[in-house]
């Protein structure tokens, strides 16, 4: 019989129903250093979600079955194998490394154990999170559809608390499909055939999974918004309820309270749905060379008493368009000019594809970005676990934002792509679910809808709605490829082959390559001597290509397992540092 539980036993008893042990990891043509620390019973382990923290969760990355099988073929009786979540399918941190491709369908299975005693029947909710699976999901919980969902980039979250059972072992099924370049949806840079600046498609749970307990009524969502020029946050908190996820309940009411280390320095209360301010006075400002963050606690409290609790936290800063004291139209950081240099920045890893081997992999390219002298990194056609974000947001690195291309290309002179109703709707329904994903991040300060005509369409009608959804950010337009931008959205791919630490030991590619690091510096001072005139002239932001070599790609910073370091750091950060006069 399927009945509501208690959450707080349920994750006190929750653990493997079956003894795995690890799948042998098969060949990979190159592997990270931090490979050797990821362990089935310790992957991702992280909290999630560092912008809205509990902590009642139990993270179920680790050990899945999984199951490769003609599509429409239904559930496997049998399955193939076993499989390290969060990894792709197609990455060798997964233990598989195996294509799926369109005409077939990954399917995932793992149990856990319920708690012995019955719950009463308000004791709360259990929610099942995925962090991201690309692309189309449908999630079965002891043989109860729970769920489904479309976006390769998106966290969702499904209430299974209906499907648990009583004293048995809980089973979940996740059925997967992900057409790659054959389909419309946004798939970055995923091709079925890898070549040149196309890399291994991506499919299934590359995010971790996790359980959280949650009271009856809880906190869904937050939504922030920072004023430096009035000294106020606004805060909106949409309450989950008997009446579901919305505007809050009758009778619900906000805490909220900003915090500097132990000290409470602003507080406010109010009705759930509704905003609240709270005023920072004298706010410290979050920039890349002081990336002060103000904690955040907010209650969510019927008849005054508490039933939910979540950790937050915020960054006052402020982005805009403005002229500097010549007149001339700069990109302002709180109120002042900042020239924003940085690089595109592809997310990939060799090992792990669209999932770093762990958190400290994560954060070190950020780490890397800033020591060597940049200040800001375009995300490109890809979207990071919210924990890249928390690190940017930590370490100071201002982030530019694209939402990954699908569907069609066009060229220089073509008009926009005519996409299908299907299509169309698709790319704004996960616009926006990215946007929402990731609007309170301080550190994103430009959204960039296109990448140089990869699947344009609408043009002017998506910047403007961009805008308008999102009005505290600018928008970037068709990035690449006009000559009216004050910014240069890619310059540079100059490539260097490190011997011992390449995808593939020939026929790799650059836009330019050099045979030592003596002429590739040389050859980079030069392109940042170029920039310099044209910072005087309003260039307002550069980005270099790129962060790291990606497969055949040699034209990154760093090499594609991270271990080497293609310029002097030192010297890097001087040169690089001399663009913020």
């Amino acid at each position: 019989m399927r009945r509501s539980t208690s959450l707080a036993a349920l994750l006190l008893f929750l653990g493997p129903a079956v003894s795995l042990s690890a799948p042998q990891e098969p060949p990979a043509p190159l592997m990270t250093r931090w490979a050797a620390e990821v362990t089935a019973d310790k992957v991702h382990a992280e909290y999630p979600r560092p912008q809205m923290v509990r902590e009642d969760w139990m993270n179920l990355n680790g050990l899945w079955e999984y199951a490769i099988r003609p599509r429409g073929e239904g559930v496997p009786s049998t399955f193939d194998g076993q499989i390290l979540v969060p990894f792709a399918v197609e990455s060798a941190l997964s233990g598989v490394m195996e294509r799926v491709g369109e005409g077939h369908e990954l399917w995932y299975r793992r149990l856990f154990v319920a708690p012995p005693t019955p719950p009463t029947p308000d004791a709360g909710r259990m929610l099942l999170h995925f962090g991201a699976v690309d692309w189309q999901a449908t999630v079965w919980v002891n043989d109860l559809e729970v769920g489904r969902h479309q976006g390769g980039y998106d966290a969702f979250t499904f209430d299974v608390t209906e499907a648990l059972v009583d004293g048995e072992s809980q089973e979940i099924v996740v059925r997967v499909w992900d057409p790659t370049d054959s389909g419309f949806q946004p798939r970055g840079k995923q091709v079925s055939e890898p070549r040149g600046i196309w890399y291994t498609p991506v499919t299934g749970i590359w995010q971790t999974v996790w359980l959280e307990a949650v009271p009856a009524e809880s906190i869904a969502r937050l939504t922030m918004e920072t004023d430096i020029d009035e000294g106020v946050l606004r805060l909106a908190v949409a309450a989950r309820g008997a009446g579901g996820v919305g505007n809050g309940e009758p009778g619900l009411t906000l805490y909220a309270e900003a915090r500097v280390g132990d000290g409470a320095v602003a507080s406010a209360t109010g009705d759930a749905g509704e905003e609240i301010l709270l005023a920072i006075d004298d706010a410290r400002l979050w920039s890349p060379d002081s990336p002060f963050l103000y904690d955040l606690r907010v209650e969510l409290r019927r008849k005054g008493e508490p039933v939910d609790e979540v950790g937050s936290y915020f960054g006052m800063r402020k982005i805009a368009v403005g002229k500097d004291d010549d007149g001339v139209n700069r990109l302002m950081l709180n109120n002042e000019p900042l020239f924003q240099y940085g690089t595109l920045d592809q997310g990939w890893w060799p090992d792990g594809l669209y999932t770093a081997p762990t958190d400290e992999a994560l954060r070190s390219d950020v780490e890397a970005l800033k020591e060597l002298g940049f200040n800001m990194t375009r995300k490109h056609v890809k979207v990071e676990p919210a924990r890249w974000y928390y690190h940017c947001d930590k370490l100071g690195l201002l982030v530019w934002q694209d939402m990954p291309n699908g569907d069609d290309h066009i060229g220089r002179e073509d008009a926009d792509l005519m996409r299908t109703e299907e299509s169309a709707s698709n790319y704004r329904r996960e616009l926006a679910a990215v946007i929402d994903l990731l609007r309170n991040q301080p550190s994103i300060v430009v959204w960039v809808p296109f990448n140089e005509g990869w699947g344009q369409f609408d043009t002017d009608g998506v910047m403007s709605w961009v805008k308008s959804y999102d009005p505290t950010r600018l928008v970037d337009g068709p990035s690449g490829w006009t000559d009216r931008a004050v910014v240069l959205g890619e310059f540079g791919g100059l490539g260097l082959p490190v011997a011992g630490h390449l995808w593939r030991d020939r026929d790799n590619w650059g836009y330019r390559t050099y045979e030592t690091r003596q002429e590739l510096m040389a050859s980079y001072e030069r392109l940042v001597e170029e920039l310099l005139p044209m910072i005087d002239a309003g260039l307002a932001a550069a980005i270099y290509t790129q962060t790291t070599d990606v497969e055949i790609e040699v034209n990154g910073l760093m090499t594609y397992d991270r271990a080497v370091v293609k310029f002097d750091r030192d010297a890097m950060a001087r040169i690089n540092r001399r663009l913020y006069r």
